[in-house]
Protein backbone atom coordinates (compact mmCIF):
# COMPACT_ATOMS: atom_id res chain seq x y z
CA UNK A 1 0.00 0.00 0.00
CA UNK A 2 1.90 3.33 -1.13
CA UNK A 3 2.24 5.88 1.19
CA UNK A 4 1.41 4.28 4.28
CA UNK A 5 3.03 5.23 7.11
CA UNK A 6 3.51 3.24 10.20
CA UNK A 7 4.19 4.79 14.25
CA UNK A 8 5.82 3.21 16.67
CA UNK A 9 3.90 3.63 20.10
CA UNK A 10 3.99 1.82 23.67
CA UNK A 11 0.70 0.00 25.49
CA UNK A 12 -0.07 -0.41 28.97
CA UNK A 13 -1.75 -3.19 28.16
CA UNK A 14 -2.09 -5.67 25.35
CA UNK A 15 -4.58 -8.66 26.90
CA UNK A 16 -8.57 -7.33 25.97
CA UNK A 17 -11.44 -9.21 27.77
CA UNK A 18 -14.74 -9.97 26.22
CA UNK A 19 -17.67 -10.46 27.77
CA UNK A 20 -19.75 -11.59 25.15
CA UNK A 21 -21.28 -14.59 25.35
CA UNK A 22 -21.83 -15.38 21.81
CA UNK A 23 -17.97 -15.47 21.06
CA UNK A 24 -15.96 -18.34 21.59
CA UNK A 25 -13.31 -16.25 23.05
CA UNK A 26 -12.48 -14.34 26.23
CA UNK A 27 -9.41 -12.78 25.73
CA UNK A 28 -7.74 -10.79 22.67
CA UNK A 29 -4.65 -9.31 21.68
CA UNK A 30 -3.41 -6.85 18.19
CA UNK A 31 0.21 -6.25 17.98
CA UNK A 32 -1.45 -3.67 15.48
CA UNK A 33 -3.63 -0.66 14.98
CA UNK A 34 -4.63 -0.45 11.63
CA UNK A 35 -4.19 -2.73 8.49
CA UNK A 36 -2.76 -2.10 5.33
CA UNK A 37 -4.52 -5.38 3.88
CA UNK A 38 -7.32 -2.81 3.09
CA UNK A 39 -10.54 -5.04 2.81
CA UNK A 40 -13.43 -2.61 2.16
CA UNK A 41 -15.73 -4.47 4.30
CA UNK A 42 -13.21 -4.90 7.85
CA UNK A 43 -15.69 -4.42 10.82
CA UNK A 44 -12.39 -3.44 12.62
CA UNK A 45 -12.15 0.22 10.49
CA UNK A 46 -14.15 2.02 13.37
CA UNK A 47 -11.35 1.23 16.19
CA UNK A 48 -9.44 3.82 14.25
CA UNK A 49 -12.25 6.94 14.97
CA UNK A 50 -11.28 6.11 18.83
CA UNK A 51 -7.98 8.02 18.22
CA UNK A 52 -9.46 10.95 16.11
CA UNK A 53 -8.96 9.25 12.56
CA UNK A 54 -11.34 8.13 9.99
CA UNK A 55 -12.10 4.32 9.44
CA UNK A 56 -11.03 4.92 5.63
CA UNK A 57 -7.81 5.91 4.65
CA UNK A 58 -6.05 6.47 7.92
CA UNK A 59 -7.01 2.55 8.93
CA UNK A 60 -5.23 1.46 5.77
CA UNK A 61 -2.50 3.86 5.64
CA UNK A 62 -2.07 5.01 9.31
CA UNK A 63 -0.23 1.73 11.21
CA UNK A 64 0.38 1.96 14.56
CA UNK A 65 2.80 -1.10 15.95
CA UNK A 66 2.61 -1.79 19.60
CA UNK A 67 6.43 -1.94 20.02
CA UNK A 68 6.58 -3.28 23.90
CA UNK A 69 4.01 -5.76 22.75
CA UNK A 70 5.89 -9.27 23.49
CA UNK A 71 7.14 -7.20 26.86
CA UNK A 72 3.93 -6.11 27.96
CA UNK A 73 1.86 -9.76 27.19
CA UNK A 74 5.02 -11.49 29.51
CA UNK A 75 4.29 -9.54 32.60
CA UNK A 76 0.23 -10.09 31.82
CA UNK A 77 0.67 -13.71 32.22
CA UNK A 78 3.00 -13.97 34.97
CA UNK A 79 0.27 -12.26 37.14
CA UNK A 80 -1.02 -15.09 39.59
CA UNK A 81 -4.77 -14.35 38.24
CA UNK A 82 -3.96 -15.17 34.46
CA UNK A 83 -5.75 -19.00 34.42
CA UNK A 84 -4.22 -19.38 31.02
CA UNK A 85 -7.32 -19.22 29.06
CA UNK A 86 -7.24 -19.26 24.86
CA UNK A 87 -5.92 -15.81 23.33
CA UNK A 88 -7.14 -14.87 20.46
CA UNK A 89 -5.05 -12.83 18.02
CA UNK A 90 -5.78 -10.51 15.15
CA UNK A 91 -9.41 -10.06 15.81
CA UNK A 92 -8.80 -5.70 14.85
CA UNK A 93 -5.67 -6.00 12.83
CA UNK A 94 -4.30 -8.75 10.76
CA UNK A 95 -1.23 -10.04 12.98
CA UNK A 96 0.64 -10.24 10.03
CA UNK A 97 0.29 -7.46 7.99
CA UNK A 98 3.20 -5.67 6.12
CA UNK A 99 4.61 -3.84 9.44
CA UNK A 100 5.24 -7.36 10.38
CA UNK A 101 7.80 -8.05 8.28
CA UNK A 102 9.64 -5.45 10.29
CA UNK A 103 8.98 -5.32 13.70
CA UNK A 104 8.37 -9.02 14.13
CA UNK A 105 5.71 -8.39 17.15
CA UNK A 106 4.01 -11.27 16.23
CA UNK A 107 6.54 -13.78 16.53
CA UNK A 108 7.75 -11.92 20.01
CA UNK A 109 4.39 -13.04 21.03
CA UNK A 110 4.10 -16.18 20.06
CA UNK A 111 7.45 -16.85 22.03
CA UNK A 112 5.76 -15.45 25.03
CA UNK A 113 3.16 -17.75 24.27
CA UNK A 114 5.50 -20.69 23.89
CA UNK A 115 7.40 -19.98 27.38
CA UNK A 116 3.95 -19.76 29.29
CA UNK A 117 2.48 -22.66 27.42
CA UNK A 118 -0.67 -20.92 26.25
CA UNK A 119 -3.45 -21.58 23.83
CA UNK A 120 -3.83 -19.33 21.39
CA UNK A 121 -6.11 -18.96 17.83
CA UNK A 122 -4.68 -16.52 15.16
CA UNK A 123 -6.63 -15.13 12.43
CA UNK A 124 -5.08 -13.97 9.19
CA UNK A 125 -4.77 -13.27 5.58
CA UNK A 126 -1.20 -12.97 5.60
CA UNK A 127 1.66 -15.51 4.09
CA UNK A 128 4.38 -14.28 6.74
CA UNK A 129 2.65 -16.95 8.94
CA UNK A 130 5.28 -19.13 7.18
CA UNK A 131 7.91 -17.93 8.79
CA UNK A 132 6.93 -19.00 12.37
CA UNK A 133 6.42 -22.26 11.29
CA UNK A 134 9.46 -22.82 13.94
CA UNK A 135 7.22 -21.73 16.81
CA UNK A 136 4.13 -22.41 16.11
CA UNK A 137 4.86 -26.11 15.91
CA UNK A 138 6.70 -25.72 19.28
CA UNK A 139 3.57 -23.75 20.77
CA UNK A 140 1.41 -27.03 19.65
CA UNK A 141 3.42 -29.20 21.38
CA UNK A 142 2.95 -27.36 24.63
CA UNK A 143 -0.64 -25.97 23.93
CA UNK A 144 -3.86 -25.92 21.93
CA UNK A 145 -3.27 -23.25 18.66
CA UNK A 146 -4.59 -23.21 15.47
CA UNK A 147 -4.51 -20.48 12.46
CA UNK A 148 -7.11 -19.48 10.52
CA UNK A 149 -6.57 -17.95 7.31
CA UNK A 150 -9.28 -15.73 6.15
CA UNK A 151 -10.35 -16.54 2.72
CA UNK A 152 -13.59 -15.54 1.53
CA UNK A 153 -13.44 -16.28 -2.60
CA UNK A 154 -10.95 -18.11 -4.72
CA UNK A 155 -12.10 -15.71 -7.48
CA UNK A 156 -9.08 -12.76 -8.40
CA UNK A 157 -11.08 -10.52 -9.48
CA UNK A 158 -13.43 -9.89 -6.26
CA UNK A 159 -10.22 -10.59 -4.60
CA UNK A 160 -8.60 -7.83 -6.41
CA UNK A 161 -11.94 -5.31 -5.50
CA UNK A 162 -13.07 -6.14 -1.90
CA UNK A 163 -9.22 -7.16 -0.47
CA UNK A 164 -6.71 -4.85 -2.57
CA UNK A 165 -4.04 -4.69 -0.21
CA UNK A 166 -4.23 -8.13 1.22
CA UNK A 167 -2.02 -11.36 -0.18
CA UNK A 168 -3.92 -13.51 -3.13
CA UNK A 169 -6.29 -16.45 -1.85
CA UNK A 170 -4.20 -18.88 -3.96
CA UNK A 171 -0.64 -17.46 -1.70
CA UNK A 172 -2.96 -17.79 1.57
CA UNK A 173 -3.79 -21.15 0.89
CA UNK A 174 0.08 -22.23 0.24
CA UNK A 175 0.79 -20.91 3.52
CA UNK A 176 -1.98 -23.06 5.53
CA UNK A 177 -0.45 -26.24 3.22
CA UNK A 178 2.62 -25.64 4.21
CA UNK A 179 1.58 -25.19 8.51
CA UNK A 180 -0.11 -27.86 8.03
CA UNK A 181 2.41 -30.37 6.40
CA UNK A 182 4.55 -29.07 9.20
CA UNK A 183 2.42 -30.37 12.21
CA UNK A 184 0.32 -27.15 12.87
CA UNK A 185 -3.68 -27.18 13.02
CA UNK A 186 -4.49 -24.93 10.07
CA UNK A 187 -7.46 -24.12 8.05
CA UNK A 188 -9.87 -21.83 6.31
CA UNK A 189 -12.20 -19.33 7.54
CA UNK A 190 -14.81 -18.19 4.56
CA UNK A 191 -14.76 -14.82 6.26
CA UNK A 192 -16.63 -12.91 5.66
CA UNK A 193 -18.78 -14.33 2.29
CA UNK A 194 -20.72 -11.67 0.55
CA UNK A 195 -24.13 -11.29 -0.25
CA UNK A 196 -25.17 -11.63 -4.27
CA UNK A 197 -20.99 -11.93 -4.73
CA UNK A 198 -19.98 -14.47 -2.84
CA UNK A 199 -22.19 -16.26 -1.23
CA UNK A 200 -23.42 -18.59 -3.32
CA UNK A 201 -23.19 -22.41 -3.98
CA UNK A 202 -20.61 -22.01 -6.36
CA UNK A 203 -18.13 -19.45 -4.38
CA UNK A 204 -18.50 -22.00 -1.04
CA UNK A 205 -17.98 -25.06 -3.45
CA UNK A 206 -14.45 -23.64 -5.08
CA UNK A 207 -13.38 -22.13 -1.63
CA UNK A 208 -13.99 -25.51 0.01
CA UNK A 209 -12.42 -26.87 -3.29
CA UNK A 210 -9.25 -25.11 -2.88
CA UNK A 211 -9.12 -25.68 0.79
CA UNK A 212 -9.63 -29.60 0.75
CA UNK A 213 -6.38 -29.60 -2.01
CA UNK A 214 -4.49 -27.85 0.90
CA UNK A 215 -4.72 -29.79 3.48
CA UNK A 216 -7.14 -27.78 5.45
CA UNK A 217 -7.73 -29.09 8.76
CA UNK A 218 -11.49 -26.82 9.05
CA UNK A 219 -12.95 -24.88 7.60
CA UNK A 220 -16.07 -22.16 8.94
CA UNK A 221 -17.48 -19.57 7.50
CA UNK A 222 -19.70 -16.41 8.06
CA UNK A 223 -21.82 -13.79 6.59
CA UNK A 224 -21.32 -10.17 6.16
CA UNK A 225 -22.23 -7.30 8.89
CA UNK A 226 -21.88 -3.73 8.35
CA UNK A 227 -20.79 -1.52 11.15
CA UNK A 228 -20.95 2.46 11.18
CA UNK A 229 -17.56 2.59 9.89
CA UNK A 230 -17.23 0.20 7.86
CA UNK A 231 -20.67 0.60 5.66
CA UNK A 232 -19.12 3.93 4.51
CA UNK A 233 -15.97 2.08 2.90
CA UNK A 234 -17.90 -0.70 1.75
CA UNK A 235 -20.87 0.78 -0.13
CA UNK A 236 -19.33 3.32 -2.55
CA UNK A 237 -17.09 0.01 -3.82
CA UNK A 238 -20.68 -2.02 -4.52
CA UNK A 239 -22.14 1.36 -5.94
CA UNK A 240 -19.04 1.26 -8.37
CA UNK A 241 -18.37 -2.58 -9.12
CA UNK A 242 -21.84 -4.14 -8.60
CA UNK A 243 -24.69 -0.99 -9.03
CA UNK A 244 -27.03 -4.02 -9.79
CA UNK A 245 -26.54 -4.99 -5.83
CA UNK A 246 -27.11 -1.26 -4.73
CA UNK A 247 -30.84 -1.90 -3.71
CA UNK A 248 -30.49 -5.17 -2.31
CA UNK A 249 -28.19 -3.97 0.31
CA UNK A 250 -30.26 -1.39 1.08
CA UNK A 251 -32.50 -3.63 1.94
CA UNK A 252 -30.50 -6.60 3.46
CA UNK A 253 -28.78 -3.78 5.86
CA UNK A 254 -30.89 -1.61 7.46
CA UNK A 255 -29.30 -2.80 10.46
CA UNK A 256 -25.63 -3.73 11.37
CA UNK A 257 -26.69 -7.93 10.24
CA UNK A 258 -28.32 -8.96 7.84
CA UNK A 259 -31.77 -10.59 8.95
CA UNK A 260 -31.77 -14.31 10.52
CA UNK A 261 -33.17 -16.00 7.79
CA UNK A 262 -30.97 -14.41 5.14
CA UNK A 263 -27.99 -16.11 7.25
CA UNK A 264 -29.65 -19.54 7.69
CA UNK A 265 -30.24 -19.69 4.15
CA UNK A 266 -26.85 -19.34 3.94
CA UNK A 267 -25.23 -21.28 6.20
CA UNK A 268 -27.83 -23.64 4.98
CA UNK A 269 -25.43 -24.44 2.38
CA UNK A 270 -22.43 -24.57 4.14
CA UNK A 271 -23.92 -27.08 6.60
CA UNK A 272 -25.11 -29.39 3.50
CA UNK A 273 -21.73 -29.50 2.67
CA UNK A 274 -20.37 -30.20 6.22
CA UNK A 275 -23.03 -33.11 6.42
CA UNK A 276 -22.17 -34.08 2.85
CA UNK A 277 -18.39 -34.44 3.33
CA UNK A 278 -18.52 -35.42 6.99
CA UNK A 279 -15.40 -33.39 7.83
CA UNK A 280 -14.87 -31.76 11.53
CA UNK A 281 -12.18 -30.00 13.37
CA UNK A 282 -9.69 -32.20 14.80
CA UNK A 283 -10.97 -33.71 18.07
CA UNK A 284 -7.38 -32.05 20.26
CA UNK A 285 -8.89 -28.68 18.65
CA UNK A 286 -12.68 -28.94 19.43
CA UNK A 287 -14.86 -26.58 17.46
CA UNK A 288 -16.07 -23.13 19.05
CA UNK A 289 -19.40 -21.88 19.91
CA UNK A 290 -21.22 -20.26 16.91
CA UNK A 291 -20.71 -16.83 16.29
CA UNK A 292 -23.54 -14.98 14.35
CA UNK A 293 -22.61 -16.61 11.07
CA UNK A 294 -19.54 -18.55 11.96
CA UNK A 295 -20.22 -22.45 11.72
CA UNK A 296 -18.00 -25.35 11.00
CA UNK A 297 -18.41 -27.33 7.64
CA UNK A 298 -17.42 -29.49 5.23
CA UNK A 299 -14.36 -29.25 2.62
CA UNK A 300 -15.74 -30.20 -0.57
CA UNK A 301 -14.17 -31.52 -3.33
CA UNK A 302 -15.97 -29.54 -6.39
CA UNK A 303 -13.38 -28.11 -8.82
CA UNK A 304 -13.02 -24.30 -8.12
CA UNK A 305 -14.27 -21.85 -10.52
CA UNK A 306 -12.71 -18.52 -11.15
CA UNK A 307 -15.83 -16.93 -12.55
CA UNK A 308 -16.44 -14.05 -11.28
CA UNK A 309 -19.90 -13.47 -10.22
CA UNK A 310 -21.24 -10.21 -12.23
CA UNK A 311 -24.91 -11.16 -10.40
CA UNK A 312 -26.34 -13.09 -7.95
CA UNK A 313 -26.04 -16.81 -8.38
CA UNK A 314 -29.44 -18.11 -9.55
CA UNK A 315 -31.16 -19.72 -6.31
CA UNK A 316 -28.31 -16.88 -4.58
CA UNK A 317 -29.32 -16.44 -1.10
CA UNK A 318 -29.57 -12.76 -1.48
CA UNK A 319 -31.92 -12.77 -4.67
CA UNK A 320 -34.53 -15.57 -2.31
CA UNK A 321 -34.44 -12.86 0.23
CA UNK A 322 -35.72 -10.35 -1.48
CA UNK A 323 -37.54 -12.16 -3.66
CA UNK A 324 -39.04 -13.62 -0.02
Amino acid sequence: MAGAQVTEIHCKTLLNRLDVPMFPFRWTLNPYRGCRHACRYCYARPTHEYWGMDAGRDFEQRVFAKVNAPQVLRQELKRPSWRGESIAIGTASDPYEPAEAEYGLTRGVLQVLVDFANPATITTKGVLARRDVDLLRQLSEVAEVSVNFSVGTVDEEVWKLTEPGAPRPQSRLETMQFLVENGINAGVMMAPLLPGISDHEENIAAVAAAAHAHGAQFLGANVLFLKPGSREWFMPMLRETYPHLEQGYAKLYRKTYAPEEYTKGVLSIVDRERRRWGLHRRERDPAPKPVRGQLELSLSQAKPSRRRPAAPARGGQLELALTA
